[in-house]
């Protein structure tokens, strides 16, 4: 007891610490002052997790088309907004795509790349709502280990980045991520406007394929990085190296169970989907568009 005792403390005083060196820039933005906000929003997500579907068990599923049409384009204005800040003020910044150590002046181009970061971090929390989506709908299977391992950890480490890097080589990832969000919520939002639509979304299974390159393209800068010795905080380099090597496992699986292998069961003379998607974020696929179709037909499902 008295080792764990010694744990928690020496955590505590390297927590307090590591405030010292935090950016000054942020620390009076929302959120930012402490990690209390993201840690409470984070557990509420994993307790939601929980009751959400014990909740839902005895009722039937809410259809939430309106709301998810809203929700996707939402997100895909957000989303290209964050690119598109992050790109006009790296250039205006004269970046580096190599090597750009993080600069903590309150140069106009340096605080708007920091607030571009910062609305990216933001929108990682805004993103529980597709697990939200999810439950409602009772789309259990889709609420995958991969999913949830996304979510929860997207919005926790980003408020660390935020936190003591806004800024260098930081804008690259989250300049890729947001950019493949768009196309991906893009889809969705399609999705969600009917079974009409299907003919026109032919490429899902190529968001993962980008996804998984998106990985492959973080380790390979990060790596750079380290080898050519930039000025950039190695141990934010090593993390995004081992962030990315699980998520191109989690990513590759789901991709192999999704198109590679041949379905065992059939349902109706159509194979079953596993409804676990790595790119379905709160939205539902075409299946499952005629699906809720076949629902309210039947007034099975229920309104908005």
């Amino acid at each position: 007891m008295e080792v764990v005792t010694h744990l928690v403390n020496d955590t505590v005083e390297f927590y307090k610490w590591s405030l010292t060196i935090a950016d000054k820039r942020v620390e009076n933005w929302p959120m930012m002052s402490s990690s209390s906000p993201t840690l409470a929003i984070s557990c509420l997500y994993l307790i939601f997790l929980w009751a959400g579907p014990r909740y839902m068990q005895d009722r039937q599923p809410f259809t939430l088309r309106k709301t998810l049409i809203v929700y996707n384009f939402s997100m895909v204005v957000l989303n290209f907004y964050i690119a598109k800040e992050l790109l006009l003020a790296s250039r205006a910044a004269g970046y580096s795509y190599l090597c750009q150590p993080v600069n903590y002046s309150n140069d106009v181009n340096e605080v708007r790349i920091a607030s571009a970061l910062w609305w990216y971090y933001i929108s990682k929390g805004v993103e529980f709502l597709d697990t939200v989506f999810f439950i409602l709908r009772k789309k259990f299977n889709q609420v995958s280990f991969l999913h949830v391992y996304h979510h929860c950890t997207m919005f926790i480490l980003w408020w660390i980045g935020i936190k003591w890097v806004p800024g260098g080589q930081s804008f690259f990832g989250a300049t890729i991520n947001s950019s493949i969000h768009v196309l991906m919520y893009g889809y969705y939002g399609l999705a969600a406007l009917g079974p009409h639509m299907q003919k026109y979304l032919w490429w899902k299974k190529y968001l993962t394929i980008i996804q998984m390159i998106q990985f492959h393209v973080t380790i390979g800068h990060a790596g750079y990085s380290l080898y050519t010795g930039c000025p950039f905080p190695c141990w934010m380099q090593w993390a995004l190296i081992g962030y990315a090597v699980t998520f191109i496992i989690l990513f590759a699986n789901f991709y192999y169970h999704a198109y590679r292998r041949k379905p065992s069961s059939h349902k109706g003379g159509k194979p079953v989907a596993n409804g676990t998607s790595a790119v379905t974020n709160g939205h539902c696929n075409m299946e499952e568009v005629e699906e809720n179709g076949k629902r309210q037909k039947k007034g099975r499902a229920k309104r908005e």
